[in-house]
């Protein structure tokens, strides 16, 4: 591993230095125009500021056709002050009538609309997006990585207003320049680049030209000048905010804690403060975040942690920054990060000891006390991003006959982060690095059986090559946890590595180990430019890895190798505006040099001229050795495996749109089959109201489901099963935007789920060569069902030699949330929100709707949480 580790080093430092210089053609230049009189913001393009000076067109169309004229033309002006940048858009159209105006929730650009991104740091990979639609909702982004990293959540304070006139529609911003970030006493050349869509044609248009096929976006960029003289203004925000919440649930007689009804108070703080001219540091002290939805609903029969996304705005605003992703691709295989917000404020860890008779009072999430952020970028090109957070101890208060006593289910912890990154040659060589820290007061709370410290730390290397056309890029990590025994021993153990696998000679379980320590990294390197792409791609994660503390890692112990190819067709040809084609293979392994897996996978994806989209795509898997599937006994060879999906959508500008899709998966010798079929439909029946339903349903037969381990005579059985799963979801959303800055927005989700287990088996010899060799079928003769509970006689002997609990089950939930959200001031937002939530569970293991269904929604009292939020913001500077 030393010599494969110098050999890298060796290489990328012969990349850095033989690295081609980008040959730049000559950057379309812009000169700005300073202003006395500030122009009103109304949309109306009388003000002296746009009658006089020179008006700057030249649009390029991007899509659908590259390079050709755009089918309506546009001209552009911009000018500024002491203190904001203005710009104004006329977007000439020669059929008013058309135009697509469509109110939306910000963020969501939805109609004709117009985008300016400013590279006021000039590093070539930055950009701060904003635009507006000719329905006036507001739009801003910031893109970082030249353009890869995309992130919606930042929420500058600014204004813009849009008006349609008998030539077409026009649009004004105001943009402080508080909500940039450049250096004072540069040169004053920005990076700019001037965008329109016509949403009727699906066209996109650039000032200046950006091909297609290019390696980013934020490079591309056409130059703004004649800014000399404008000094950074540093952002002073207070935002105070207070709750009003009341909750209501089904009482439980004799239960103190559970009496009906609930009020609560709150309030907190929240501000964003420039620290220099290049950094701002966000706080929050005390945050809310009840406004949030819920997480859609799931049942997950695997051994590992389900993924959830971030949806708090404290934690997703400049979330690219603080990232520094392990993982390969998207999916199960491309969540893996040494920073994973969920943790900070999650479901305590731990659970009271209850007796018969006894009461708890359990908190379902860890108080955050406060957290600070500190991001930004200095002129000399090192990107920071800075996180401290710290959650109270969580106490359950329990009541015994009367007594009152409280037990620690989560300790008082500390959350720290610190991410760089350095950009030299252009922004084609980045160096950069992180460390993580999360460290819990552990002392008398009876939770020993947590980490006391764990660190990460990692280091990440890119260089582009040819105009940004070729890459390397590779990244090197490590963790190191520390705890008492019985905390390491239960990372030993846990799903992530399990070190107590007998047939794993390259793992040694130690019961005594007060710390565990280990290393990953990956490398990618390829074509990332023009139509034909490629990226060789290896993954490794040692079996000491361990990041879950303050990240998210769903296996240790792994290699992975993939090669991945793909074309891209740009211009519309026969029946596709533009066509994708990807095929990958690839090849796993652990960190013994055993084999799990190899594997090959392809898709298809196309944009139709009708507007429509669709794509297909599958997948093959051979040699299938899964080392988990027994949960820490012996890796068993499993046939092999196939996988299919196939999705459509229509035209999603009609007042009417439809999607559906399908993905198959299943392995050979009638093993398992799995199919998910999904559908939707979108309605907007005027242009402020938007209405989805997507319901969809899985079936799932599985000849090998996991259900227990079990010992007899001083020897493990793996006790599995046939089951039939099945689950029916509907999400319905509803969004009506009265104005731009009042909307009106709802989610309501039933789940139902069921699962029904036969066919009970043992495994018996998990690498044999035939499959029917690999297992015991249970016979009726050892197998008896009493009161909930499986009792095994494996010997026939007529004495039962182990059990285990029947595992059929239904689970049924209703999740809805209703938000009002109002910005009544720039900055400034109240909240009206009900959130309701019905849950139902049994044992029956039948799938029956209307039975579901009425057990839902009959059983006991939803539980409805009513609230109102207020914050307001104080804009000191």
């Amino acid at each position: 591993m030393l010599k494969n580790l110098t050999s890298l080093l060796t290489l990328l430092v012969i990349c850095t230095i033989t690295a081609v210089s980008q040959d730049l053609k000559e950057k379309k230049y812009y000169e700005a125009v300073r202003i006395e009189n500030a122009p009103s913001v109304d949309g109306n393009l009388d003000d002296e500021a746009w009658l006089s000076n020179h008006w700057e067109g030249g649009l390029v169309q991007h899509e659908p056709y590259e390079g050709r004229s755009p089918s309506q033309p546009t001209e552009f002006k911009i000018c500024f002050d002491d203190v904001n940048l203005y710009v104004a858009v006329k977007a000439f159209d020669s059929s008013p009538d058309s135009i697509t105006n469509r109110m939306s929730r910000r963020d969501n650009g939805d109609g004709d609309m117009v985008f300016i991104l400013l590279d006021s740091y000039h590093d070539l990979r930055t950009g701060f997006v904003f635009g507006v639609s000719s329905a006036g909702v507001r739009f801003d982004m910031i893109m970082s990585n030249d353009g890869q990293n995309e992130d919606p959540t930042w929420d500058p304070i600014w204004q813009a207003k849009s008006k349609v006139h008998e030539w077409g529609w026009a649009a004004e911003m105001k943009i402080p320049f508080t909500q940039l970030r450049f250096q004072k006493n540069s040169d004053e050349v920005w990076g700019m680049i001037l965008a329109r869509q016509i949403f009727r044609h699906a066209e996109m248009s650039f000032w200046p030209e950006i091909p297609r096929d290019a390696p980013g976006v934020v490079h591309m960029a056409g130059e703004l000048g004649g800014l000399e003289g404008v000094e950074p203004r540093k952002q002073f925000d207070i935002m105070p905010y207070g709750v009003a919440a009341y909750e209501t649930y089904e009482p439980e007689e004799g239960n103190p804690f559970r009496t009906g009804s609930d009020p609560r108070f709150k309030a907190g703080l929240d501000a964003k403060i420039g620290v220099t001219n290049n950094l701002t540091l966000d706080l929050t002290i005390f945050p809310d975040f009840g406004q949030v939805e819920a997480d859609p609903s799931q049942v997950n029969l695997t051994a590992f942690e389900t993924y959830f996304e971030e949806k708090r705005p404290f934690f997703i605003e400049g979330s690219s920054i603080t990232s520094f992703n392990v993982g390969l691709g998207d999916g199960e295989v491309g969540n893996d990060n040494l920073f994973y917000s969920r943790r900070i404020g999650r479901r305590p860890h731990g659970y009271p000891s209850l007796e018969s008779g006894e009461y708890a009072d359990i908190p379902t999430f860890t108080n955050i006390l406060g957290a600070a952020k500190l991001t930004g970028k200095t002129k000399n090109g090192l990107s920071i991003g800075f996180l401290e957070s710290v959650t109270a101890e969580v106490r359950a208060r329990v009541d015994s006959a009367g007594q009152r006593s409280t037990d620690v289910i989560e300790p008082l912890t500390n959350y720290s982060l610190a991410r760089v990154q350095k950009d030299f040659n252009k922004g084609n060589t980045i160096l950069g690095g992180a460390v993580t820290s999360t460290i819990r007061m552990l002392d008398d709370t009876g939770m020993e059986y947590l980490h006391k410290n764990a660190t990460t730390g990692g280091i990440d290397f890119t260089q582009y090559f040819k105009d940004r056309n070729y890459m390397i890029s590779t990244s090197i990590y490590m963790s190191h946890v520390e705890g008492s025994t019985d905390a390491i021993s239960r990372t030993q153990r846990s799903s992530a590595r399990y070190f107590q696998r007998p047939d794993a000679d390259h793992l040694e379980y130690d019961d005594t180990r007060t710390s565990l320590t280990g290393h990953g990294g990956k490398l990618q390197a390829g074509k990332i430019g023009g139509k034909w792409n490629f990226l060789l791609m290896s993954n490794w994660k040692s079996p000491g890895l361990e990041i879950n503390d303050m990240g998210y890692q769903r296996e240790a112990d792994r290699l992975l190798n993939v090669l991945w190819t793909g074309y891209n067709f740009t211009e519309p040809f026969s029946i596709f505006r533009s066509l994708r084609l990807n095929n990958d293979v690839y090849i796993v392994n652990d960190f013994g040099g055993t084999l799990q897996g190899i594997g090959y996978e392809w898709n298809v994806n196309a944009n139709f001229k009708n507007f429509w989209n669709g794509g297909t795509g599958g997948g093959f898997g051979f040699l299938n050795l899964q080392s988990t599937m027994l949960r820490g006994g012996p890796a068993m060879r499993m046939p092999n495996s196939w996988r299919y999906r196939m999705y459509i959508n229509t035209d999603s500008r009609k007042k009417v749109s439809f999607n559906a899709g399908t993905f198959i998966n299943g392995m050979a010798e009638g093993v398992s089959l799995n199919a998910n079929y999904n559908m939707g439909i979108t309605i907007r029946p005027i242009n402020t109201l938007r209405i989805s339903l997507s319901p969809g349903f899985s079936v799932r037969n599985d000849q090998f489901q996991y259900v227990s381990r079990r010992n007899m005579n001083d020897e493990d059985r793996y006790i599995f099963a046939e089951i039939d799963q099945k689950v029916l979801n509907m999400s319905l959303r509803i969004n009506y935007n009265i104005t731009p800055d009042l909307t009106i927005q709802y989610w309501g989700q039933p789940f139902i789920a069921t699962g029904k287990y036969s066919n009970f088996k043992m495994i018996t010899d998990p690498v044999a060569d035939e499959m029917e060799d690999r297992y015991s079928l249970y016979q009726g003769n050892q197998i008896e069902l009493s009161d909930g509970y499986y009792m095994i006689d494996e010997d026939t002997d007529s004495n039962f030699d182990y059990g285990f609990s029947n595992p059929d089950f239904n689970f049924d939930e209703w999740l809805s949330n209703l938000v009002v959200r109002w910005e009544f001031m720039p900055g400034s937002t109240a909240y009206l929100v009900w959130s309701q939530t019905r849950s139902y569970s049994s044992q029956i293991g039948e799938f029956a709707i209307a039975d579901n269904l009425e057990n839902l929604f009959t059983e006991q009292k939803a539980n409805n949480v009513f609230l109102v939020k207020i914050s307001y913001r104080f804009g000191l500077r």
